[in-house]
């Protein structure tokens, strides 16, 4: 059975889905969690994007030892200097250079003639190669470029160093059978194609990412590349869980593997959801909270005969443990810290103590403490940045009635120390202590989208609030759980403030 590697670029073009602002703490705790799934490659970011990518991104390489980590780098010696820097560290580092190839990319992007993009291919990689032993190059927008002059440019590219070709569907334009005829048409007519291993990088615009990714698969690319969930640029890449389990499944018409470890794909579905705030829609295949649930009668009997009547994938498959064990409030600090062990959370003796406080504090107020709950407790836990000067929500009250307009008083602490007050009304509950936290707050905010769920379920399950902001002009997104929703709003919108005040804090401490 042929071996293909998967290529995950969750946290460089899964960052690049609207709303979503990882801090590097989130981005660190997601790379951990990937190298437990077994990606062969991760795509750490795009180092020379910003001071707070660059460090995301080495850090990850000096952390991660699992797999190789990579970062993005347009075709010019600063980024390549840049992303060299971010990654010599790692165990196995390597570059991804793009560069559009398409007609309309050529002349209204890059106002480029062809014979000038082959040039700037060549020299980058050249450079490139100088410094990294992999390097991979991607025609942006591969499947709308001229086939003789994509030929002619892999040629090139391969001859300067390049080790892998992506051919990706920037936009999500293709089709599985024209997506196929693509690699068909590089593999024979690149002189050197044997050269270089073939990767395929699909957008899912048309719905069609995991079907194009695994005609790719069939017609000679020995690299996937996609994101957890599927998350991405406007509707998203190709999910990297759906193609491991479909050539799983269906190993009868695919003779491929992948080295991913299936069952942590949950795992990893859940901490992405919960970091990136993209909740993952009930009927998503595979990870969907749906995706094992039978609600006709004539589907349950089946499932009870037999389950393969209508369920071809087991929960087990992907680490859905029906024999979980539960933590109430007799559950002491050894259990809740193997609880901690089983989720691949590795935290200090200050985040454990911390977390199990948390855990304590959830079990005066509910007779059942879910795997969820205490996923949520830890997530957040581990990824809160310490001693960071930052507003604290100190206590809350909303006064709300049919008759009367909602008003909110809370008491806040101030990054300086400073402890106010204030109340202020509003339409809602909600609206009420976002009108109060905004006269409290210095900074300019402006509340963009709301979200609210629940962990778990339940009527004391835990609420979940995600928000996004711009904060003196600058788009950032917060998050916070509490049992009740007003409080899990406030902690959200706080949250998404301390974000900006923490980057601003790091870039200050950095420049100087």
């Amino acid at each position: 059975m042929a071996h293909v590697k998967v290529f995950d670029t969750t946290l460089r073009d899964g960052e690049q889905s609207a709303g979503v602002n990882l801090n590097r703490l989130e981005k660190i705790e997601i790379a951990k969690q990937l190298e437990r799934l077994g990606v062969d490659i991760m795509e750490a970011g795009f180092p020379a994007s910003s001071q707070g990518d660059f460090e995301a991104v080495k850090e990850i390489a000096d952390t991660v030892r699992g797999c190789s980590v990579t970062g993005l780098a347009r075709a010019n010696k600063k980024d390549i200097d840049m992303a060299w820097e971010a990654l010599k560290g790692g165990a196995e580092p390597r570059l991804h250079i793009f560069l559009a190839t398409s007609p309309v990319h050529m002349t209204h992007k890059l106002k480029k003639t062809p014979e000038e993009v082959v040039e700037t291919a060549v020299e980058a990689v050249s450079y490139a190669k100088e410094k990294f032993p992999y390097v991979q190059w991607s025609a942006e927008d591969a499947c709308r470029t001229d086939l003789d002059f994509l030929v002619h440019i892999v040629e090139k590219v391969i001859d300067a160093g390049a080790t892998v070709i992506n051919l990706p569907d920037t936009v999500g334009y293709t089709t599985p059978d024209e997506y196929g005829k693509l690699f068909d048409y590089v593999k024979n007519n690149v002189p050197n194609i044997h050269k270089a291993a073939l990767s395929a990088h699909c957008h899912d615009d048309l719905g069609m990412a995991v079907s194009n990714s695994l005609a790719a698969i069939e017609h000679g690319a020995t690299q996937i590349e996609g994101t957890i969930n599927g998350i991405g640029e406007r509707a998203g890449n190709a999910a990297l869980e759906e193609i491991a389990v479909a050539l799983q499944i269906r190993q009868d018409r695919f003779d491929f593997q992948t080295n991913l470890v299936l069952k942590e794909i949950k795992r990893t579905s859940d901490l992405v959801s919960k970091l990136t705030g993209m909740m993952v829609p009930g009927n998503k295949a595979v990870v969907g909270r749906n995706a094992f649930a039978h609600e006709s009668g004539i589907h349950q009997d089946g499932v009870l005969k037999e389950s393969t009547t209508y369920e071809i994938i087991t929960p087990a498959m992907v680490g859905i443990d029906s024999n979980r064990m539960v933590l109430g409030k007799h559950s002491g600090r050894h259990a809740f810290k193997q609880k901690a062990e089983s989720f691949g959370f590795e935290l200090t003796e200050e985040k454990l103590k911390e977390a199990f406080t948390s855990f304590k504090n959830l079990t005066g107020k509910k007779k059942e403490v879910t795997d969820d709950d205490v996923f949520a407790i830890l997530t957040d836990t581990q990824t809160a940045y310490e001693d960071q000067p930052k507003y604290e929500l100190k206590a809350f009250q909303v006064q709300y009635g049919s008759i009367n307009k909602p008003t909110a008083t809370i008491l806040l602490t101030r990054p300086d120390g400073e402890e106010v007050e204030r109340a202020n009304t509003g339409e809602g509950s909600v609206e009420a202590i976002y009108n109060t936290l905004d006269d409290l707050i210095d900074e300019d905010v402006h509340l963009q989208d709301y979200q609210l769920n629940s962990i778990g379920r339940g009527r004391d399950a835990l609420a979940e609030v995600h928000v996004q902001l711009t904060v003196n002009g600058r788009k950032t997104a917060g998050r916070g759980s509490a049992q009740d929703v007003l409080e899990a709003s406030a902690q959200a919108f706080l949250n998404a403030v301390n974000r900006t005040l923490i980057n601003y804090q790091t870039s200050a401490v950095q420049q100087a």
